[in-house]
C-alpha cells in the first residue's frame, strides 16, 4: 500500500495490503446469535452488481479511507418487506490515527456513531433508532427480531440514504476470506485498532496455539429488568447483557491484546462476534469525529465530520454498563 497516493481498489480483487455477507436473514430472539438462512424470496443482487471502491492514503500519521459504502459480495433484495430502503452509492471520508493509544478509560458511544468502516468500505453500524416506549434508555436490539428490520444474510440492512451496513459478522466479507486457517482481518475501527472476524488464536500470542471461535464476555442479565418494559432479560434490549470479567475470550469493548499475521509484534484488536454484542458498544482508544453521523441510526445517513464522540465515564442510556 503505497503512501502518499489513494489507491482505487475494487474490492472484487480484494487488493489492499493487510486486507486479505446474500438473502433475507432470520432475527434471533433468544440467544441472540446471528443464524444467516436461505433466500426467502427476495432475490439477489448479483457479485458482479456489487462494484465496492475503496481509496486508502497513510500519510501524517493518520489512515484516510474513502469508500462507496457498495458492497463487494452479494446481498439481500432491497427494498424488501422489513426494509423499504434502496442500497446507494455513498461519499464516505473516514480518518483514523496509524499508531491508536489506549485511553484511561473505554468510551461507550452514542447511536449517532459509526463503530467502524470494513475493508470493503460497508460501515459497521450496530445501534438502532427503536426504543421501548421511546425511552432511550432501552433501545432494541437489531438481532432480537422484535422489529423487523430486513436484515439480510450478511447481519446487514440499508439506511433511508442508502447506506448498506453491518450488524454483525458481515457473512458474505468473511467467507471469502481464509479466516478458518488464520485469523481475518475485516476492517478499521474508529479510534484506529483492526477489526477481526470471529476466529483467533487460543493463546493470543501464540499463532502455534491453534484457532478457536472467540467467545465474547456478555450474558444476559438474571432475574426482571429495572423499570423500563419489565420482564426478564431475552436479548430484546441492548441493556438485557452484561459483561462478565473472564467470562469469555473479549474484554468489554468485545476486544483482546494479541499477536496477528498483519501485527505479528502484537496490538489491540476488536472482534465481530456471533453473539451480543455483534458489534463492539465501544472504543479502549480515541475515535475520531469523521465517524461521527449526522442523525441518529435509522433517522438518517451517515455523514461526515460532526460533533465529538460519546463521552466516558461510563455507557449512555441503553448499552449494557459493565459488571
Amino acid at each position: 500500500m503505497r503512501t502518499g497516493t489513494f489507491m482505487i481498489v475494487l474490492a472484487t480483487a480484494l487488493a489492499l495490503t493487510a486486507i486479505e455477507v446474500a438473502a433475507h436473514g432470520n432475527h434471533d430472539t433468544g440467544s441472540a446469535v446471528a443464524t444467516p438462512l436461505p433466500s426467502k424470496g427476495f432475490g439477489l443482487i448479483s457479485p458482479a452488481e456489487a462494484a465496492a471502491r475503496v481509496e486508502v492514503d497513510e500519510r501524517g500519521g493518520h489512515r484516510f479511507i474513502r469508500a462507496d459504502g457498495l458492497a463487494d459480495h452479494v446481498t439481500g433484495q432491497f427494498p424488501n418487506r422489513g426494509n423499504p430502503n434502496a442500497i446507494a452509492a455513498q461519499s464516505y471520508s473516514f480518518r483514523m490515527p496509524l499508531k491508536p493509544a489506549r485511553a484511561q478509560a473505554p468510551t461507550f458511544y452514542p447511536p449517532r456513531q459509526l463503530f467502524g468502516i470494513a475493508i470493503n468500505g460497508v460501515a459497521f453500524d450496530p445501534n438502532t433508532a427503536e426504543f421501548w416506549n421511546n425511552d432511550r434508555g432501552w433501545m432494541i436490539e437489531a438481532l432480537s427480531g422484535v422489529v423487523p428490520l430486513g436484515l439480510d444474510r450478511n447481519n446487514a440492512h440499508v439506511q433511508p440514504d442508502g447506506a448498506y451496513h453491518y450488524h454483525a459478522v458481515p457473512t458474505g466479507l468473511v467467507d471469502r476470506l481464509q479466516y478458518r486457517t488464520r485469523p481475518a482481518m475485516i476492517g478499521w475501527a474508529a479510534d484506529g485498532f483492526p477489526i477481526y472476524a470471529h476466529v483467533g488464536y487460543r493463546d493470543p500470542r501464540n499463532p502455534a496455539s491453534g484457532l478457536v471461535e472467540l467467545r465474547s464476555g456478555y450474558r444476559l442479565r438474571q432475574g426482571v429488568r429495572e423499570g423500563g418494559p419489565g420482564g426478564r432479560p431475552d436479548g430484546t434490549y441492548a441493556r438485557d447483557y452484561e459483561h462478565v470479567v473472564n467470562g469469555g475470550d473479549l474484554d468489554q469493548c468485545n476486544g483482546r491484546e494479541g499477536v496477528t499475521p498483519e501485527f505479528p509484534g502484537g496490538t489491540y484488536y476488536y472482534v465481530v462476534t456471533p453473539t451480543f454484542p455483534f458489534v463492539p458498544r465501544c472504543f479502549v482508544g480515541t475515535a475520531d469525529a469523521s465517524f461521527t453521523k449526522a442523525a441518529p441510526h435509522g433517522r438518517g445517513g451517515p455523514g461526515g465530520p460532526g460533533g465529538p464522540p460519546g463521552g466516558r465515564g461510563g455507557p449512555p442510556p441503553g448499552y449494557p454498563p459493565p459488571r
